[in-house]
């Protein structure tokens, strides 16, 4: 959804060529009556200034009543807008010099991400399950993967936050507790050989994934075992 004609267009038409079937629409409202009228889309591209809304309150919107994959495409691209927007519920945040192309693949890829995502009574069987007491985490198919004073507060910093990105400069702070001199290249050192060691131990793929321009966020179901019954 776009407000400024010539972009929709434009979209519109490189979307239908990539052979996805694509509808634009200007304003908040047109977008309420089609979601009202019809089937949930796959994926829903936003724009934040609208005439008649805020793309913002709408993703929050949208998320709340489909399940459907959402992208930002904006011209706000600050480090706080981008947390704003994968805050509301937005899967992947794009800036308004993003090329035709690259929305295409962003598309593709969110689509390729969707179809991954386990149904509601599969969601136990696909659980991670975080134990910060003893420094350990449990994948799904049971192995249990110990963890490192700094990726178990990694990994707590993650799921605390679960839902949310957790933005570099916080994971850092919190990271910095425990070494001196912890900085953004110390950061992706952790999460490179935590990664490593998750797909290694689990032979699953990584749930650690990076949200661009913001941090990191914990993408599968996942639980603190302190939170489980006994």
């Amino acid at each position: 959804m776009e407000d400024e004609d010539s972009l929709r267009v434009d979209l519109v038409d490189y979307m239908n060529l990539q052979g996805l079937d694509a509808l634009g629409l200007a304003s908040a409202s047109e977008l309420r009556e089609a979601l009202d009228g019809g089937t949930a889309p796959d994926v829903v591209i936003l724009d934040v200034s609208l005439p008649d809304g805020n793309g913002f309150a709408l993703a929050e919107e949208i998320r709340a009543q489909n399940g459907c994959g959402i992208i930002m495409l904006t011209a706000h691209g600050g480090a706080e807008n981008r947390v704003r927007g994968f805050e509301s519920g937005a899967d992947i945040y794009l800036v308004k010099h993003t090329s035709l192309r690259e929305i295409a693949a962003a598309i593709h890829s969110l689509l390729r991400r969707l179809k991954t995502v386990p149904a509601p009574d599969e969601a136990s069987a696909e659980e991670w399950i975080f134990d910060s007491v003893s420094w350990k985490l449990i994948a799904p198919t049971g192995q249990t993967i110990r963890l490192t004073a700094t990726e178990n507060a990694f990994i707590g910093a993650l799921v605390t936050n679960f839902g949310k990105p957790c933005t570099r400069e916080a994971l850092t702070r919190i990271l910095s507790k425990r070494q001196t001199q912890f900085d953004n290249r110390h950061l992706d050192a952790v999460v490179s050989r935590l990664r490593r060691k998750l797909e290694e131990k689990a032979s699953l793929v990584s749930p650690i994934r990076a949200v661009y321009g913001v941090g990191y966020t914990f993408s599968g179901p996942v639980r603190m075992k302190e939170n489980l019954s006994p």
